[in-house]
């Protein structure tokens, strides 16, 4: 494929949900290839599949347990066999748990979220890295929330679990700059190649969503499209300048 990110190939983690969708396509049109990772096939299929049973130009297709490390071992030994080293890990798994007060903050709700958030995160970047620290524009970037800027006592499942994983996404930024950057250069431009990052929204808002409750401002709101627009800029931004930072999105 042509465009400015030919030659690219970036792992789409959780891809079959509306913002995953919108990253694919966002990449796909720049020219990159997209390994997308789900666990349903008939979710990947009705996200990605082509009228011909096949999937959509420049994205393949993998099934995955993310929570599971093994599993995600495996994936990344069968991308590399099959696709070839991967630039780019964009992690999009997630969900939302909340209760009332602290009190109300459910060891079943603090699983789900740890298991989504954080354990899929652990999984994915662990077993990637090597590809991202080997890469000459590696990229790996997660969706946080101004939530951890924020704690509510109904909400603090949920911000300590994105709070954990942006804590997560600093470590393999320093990762990054250690394996990397000329002793004495401190990652200086050109010195450093691969970048972690952390975007934070309010929440995320799709057409289907605006579609269903059209009477809805949705303020603050963050669209997947521009969320998908801003993952693709990453690979050409230069890497000095993104790595380890945190940025909001309107």
């Amino acid at each position: 494929m042509s465009g400015p990110l030919a030659g690219v190939r970036v792992v789409v983690a959780g891809a079959t949900g509306a913002s995953g969708v919108a990253v694919a396509a966002a990449l796909t049109a720049a020219g990159a290839a997209v390994v997308a990772v789900g666990s349903n096939d008939d979710h990947l299929k009705k996200a990605f599949g082509a009228d011909d049973g096949t999937a959509q130009p420049g994205v393949a297709t993998y099934r995955c347990d993310l929570a599971d490390p093994e599993a995600v071992a495996q994936l990344a030994a069968a991308v590399r066999a099959e696709q070839g080293p991967v630039d780019g890990l964009i992690h999009l798994v997630g969900g939302w748990r909340g209760g009332k007060g602290i009190a109300g903050q459910t060891d079943e709700d603090w699983n789900f979220l740890q298991r989504n958030i954080v354990t899929t995160l652990r999984n994915t970047t662990r077993s990637f890295y090597p590809d991202l620290v080997a890469s000459p524009r590696g990229r790996a970037a997660i969706v946080s929330a101004t939530a951890v800027d924020s704690p509510t006592a109904g909400g603090a499942n949920y911000a300590a679990a994105k709070a954990a994983a942006e804590t997560w996404m600093r470590a393999v930024a320093q990762g990054f700059r250690k394996d990397q950057t000329v002793p004495g250069n401190d990652g200086a431009a050109g010195s450093l190649r691969s970048a972690a990052v952390v975007f934070v929204v309010k929440a995320l808002v799709d057409a289907g969503m605006r579609a269903a409750d059209p009477e809805r401002s949705f303020d603050g709101f963050t669209d997947v499209d521009d969320l998908a627009e801003a993952v693709r800029d990453l690979f050409t931004t230069d890497a000095a300048g993104l790595n380890g930072s945190r940025r909001k999105l309107a």
